[in-house]
């Protein structure tokens, strides 16, 4: 079967492709399930890079990201009509085949040498929206154009440098990403355990910095020091630990382009957040890599979603391993979740195809669990569909 063929076929249709591969003698180039694939590439990549992406702020937090999934199970009904599913959405104006989005993670050459442009081409294949990270080994303009029209947003640690700053947005508009999503929660970076062992931060060798060494007001800075000194002028331009909600109206006023929070976790930063300008949240505690000791974000969504009711856009990001978890954070109030770890690992293994399969995998989950549990639409999901187990 034919990459294009394979792409046409219903989500849930790709299971019946690997058993009918299997009939045949080929079996999955990926190894089954988040837990096989992480071991996997562990073996493969340099240790750095591993446990750059695998490690946490103190196991406690990425634990609780997992723990609160776990809490709710899914009630499934019977003898529903579900032979026609549909699961598109509309988020900003922009149409969604699926509530899915991959995240942005940066320097994404440690794990594959195409890095972001693999992923880029790989969600342009699927057709799910990427967020391009800052902090990316290829520059915002070449991740662009690998999408074509499938729609992209891009993510912007809010610099020192305002200049600079507006820079970075005014690009992010000319290469037609639709939406600009400022991460708050890595103003400083977290105490990752795994990275301190090894001494590993892999911006102060100057990998992740594209965006940066092809930016005209960073180039300004930069003046004749040279490309050594590409890692300390960054670090000085980085973040800025002293903006506040006063800054926002500012930063509002840069772009007409739908302006997102990540990594809101209390419900008054939320309606902070809202009464600023911002468009819509990315509830999230950055996989587990910043505050150890963190609540889960599942909890947090639950808390900021009872704050706002339903009027701003909820987005879910840290601890998605499984379609399963996409469907319990839907359910309990977000519009979209963001995929971040999973198609990482398909990245390392496989590059693009390695991408595109897991993102295949991670639909086709998808659709099967809708159907299993009797729904057919995302209009159906809704708190009652799930159970509270008992925590322990």
């Amino acid at each position: 079967m034919t990459d294009k063929q394979a792409a046409a076929r219903p989500w849930g249709d790709h299971q019946f492709s690997i058993y009918l591969d299997g009939a045949e003698g080929c079996y999955p180039s990926l190894p089954m399930g988040y837990g096989a694939m992480a071991r996997a590439a562990k073996k493969l990549l340099d240790q750095r890079a591993y446990w750059y992406v695998a490690g946490s702020a103190g196991a406690e937090t990425m634990r609780a990201n997992r723990d609160a999934l776990r809490h709710w199970a899914m009630v499934p009904r019977m003898l529903r009509d579900c032979s026609q599913r549909n699961y598109a959405c509309t988020l900003f104006g922009q149409k969604l085949a699926a509530p899915v989005l991959l995240a942005p993670v940066g320097v994404q050459d440690m794990l594959h040498p195409h890095g972001e442009l693999a992923t880029a081409r790989a969600a342009a294949a699927v057709g799910l929206p990427l967020i391009a990270a800052l902090l990316s080994s290829h520059n915002l303009e070449e991740i662009a154009a690998q999408m074509g029209a499938i729609p992209r947003w891009f993510q912007l640690y809010w610099p020192k440098d305002w200049e600079l700053t507006e820079s970075l947005m005014r690009r992010a508009e000319r290469a037609g990403y639709g939406a600009l999503v400022v991460t708050l929660d890595t103003r400083i970076i977290g105490w990752r355990e795994k990275d301190l062992a090894r001494g590993f931060l892999p911006f102060l060798k100057g990998q992740g910095l594209a965006n940066y060494t092809s930016d005209p007001v960073f180039q300004q800075r930069l003046g004749d020091k040279g490309p050594a000194a590409v890692p300390l002028v960054w670090a000085s331009l980085y973040s800025d630990l002293s903006h506040t909600w006063h800054d926002v109206a500012r930063l509002r006023k840069l772009t007409n382009m739908p302006l997102l929070f990540k990594g809101i976790m209390h419900p008054d930063d939320a309606r902070q957040a809202v009464d600023c300008g911002a468009d819509g949240l990315i509830i999230s505690n950055h996989g587990g890599r910043q505050v150890g000791g963190a609540p889960a974000s599942l909890d947090a969504l639950v808390a900021v979603r009872a704050a706002l009711g339903d009027a701003v856009p909820l987005l879910f990001d840290s601890g998605i391993r499984q379609a399963g978890d996409a469907v319990k954070a839907l359910a309990l109030g977000a519009q979209a979740v963001l995929l971040g770890r999973p198609y990482l690992w398909g990245l390392a293994l496989g590059g693009e195809a390695g991408v595109v399969e897991v993102c295949r995998r991670f639909l086709a989950e998808f659709d099967l669990t809708m159907a299993l549990a009797g729904l057919g639409s995302l209009d159906e999901l809704q708190e009652g569909i799930l159970q509270p187990r008992s925590r322990r």
